[in-house]
């Protein structure tokens, strides 16, 4: 007979694995099944196709620019994010009254309701009422087309995003460098160490774990961005801010085409899956665990 000790522990994990099986493991599986059928999501019947909605999506030139978009966007939100994160945390790395007013106030747009945030950012990018272009114009620049130039559209929703995530990255950067024992500071200015070295050789190294944990967080997050596109740009102009998640939307609940979005969003969950493994395989052993 099995001992009560021994069962203890899997029944009181059992809710919380229901919940995981039921909103997680269940709609990954279900989307699979989709994926190799055709389903208009009214009709109940499904027609097995096999792998021809992945067959069309490597075929379709307007999918293939989703996945450069979604590439090119992580890349800008990611990099734009860390980097400034750093140098803002660095700045606010001072326990002064002024410094802790601008720790709130830089977290308060990641409270913010990210419909609020598109909207409040879609007004400043508006070509001819928009708070930017009206600045622009006061110091003698033309206004810009933010929002509707292919070329600039894509760096302008990036932008939304990097501004309204910025705070959260800084204040987790910020608790590493409070984390970083000022012992070893010491240490290297008693051999005259300059700050840029300082930089690289202690501070990087010392809030790596940080580092690591915000990148592969933004990456994830920058392949699922929705409502900044769906609701600044709406994937235009000419599909040039078109990403995975809002192409995934539109032709699952706008054509109806349940097994080609579904086809889709595997092709997504297989693409976050490849760059995390091969994120923790390049970088999980260059992180200093004190």
């Amino acid at each position: 007979m099995i001992e009560a000790k021994k069962i203890r522990p899997y029944v009181m994990i059992t809710p919380a694995l229901m919940i995981f099986v039921l909103f997680a493991i269940y709609p990954i599986g279900y989307m699979i099944y989709l994926s190799f059928n055709n389903w208009d999501l009214i009709s109940p019947v499904k027609e097995f196709i096999g792998l021809n909605n992945f067959k069309d999506l490597l075929q379709d030139e307007l999918f293939i620019q989703v996945i450069k978009n979604s590439i090119v966007y992580m890349v800008l939100t990611v990099s734009g994010t860390m980097l400034i994160g750093i140098l803002l945390a660095l700045f606010l790395n001072k326990d002064t009254r002024i410094n802790r007013i601008l720790q709130s106030v830089t977290f308060a747009p990641y409270i913010v309701s990210l419909v609020s945030v598109a909207f409040i950012w879609k007004w400043i990018m508006d070509t001819d009422y928009g708070l930017l272009n009206y600045f622009m114009n006061l110091i003698g620049l033309d206004s810009v087309n933010w929002l509707n130039d292919t070329n600039l559209a894509l760096i302008s929703v990036a932008i939304i995003s990097i501004w309204k995530s910025l705070g959260y990255n800084a204040l987790i950067i910020l608790a590493g460098l409070k984390g970083v024992p000022k012992y070893i500071y010491e240490a290297a200015e008693l051999d005259e160490a300059k700050p840029i070295k300082l930089f690289f050789k202690i501070t990087l190294p010392m809030i790596s774990p940080s580092l690591f944990f915000l990148a592969i967080m933004n990456i994830i997050a920058s392949f699922k961005v929705f409502e900044t596109i769906a609701l600044v740009t709406g994937g235009g102009p000419m599909n040039s801010t078109n990403t995975l998640v809002f192409y995934i939307y539109e032709y699952g609940f706008r054509f109806n085409k349940i097994g080609y979005a579904s086809a889709a969003g595997v092709i997504l969950f297989a693409i976050i899956a490849i760059l995390t493994v091969l994120y923790f395989k390049a970088l999980g052993k260059k992180v200093h665990y004190r």
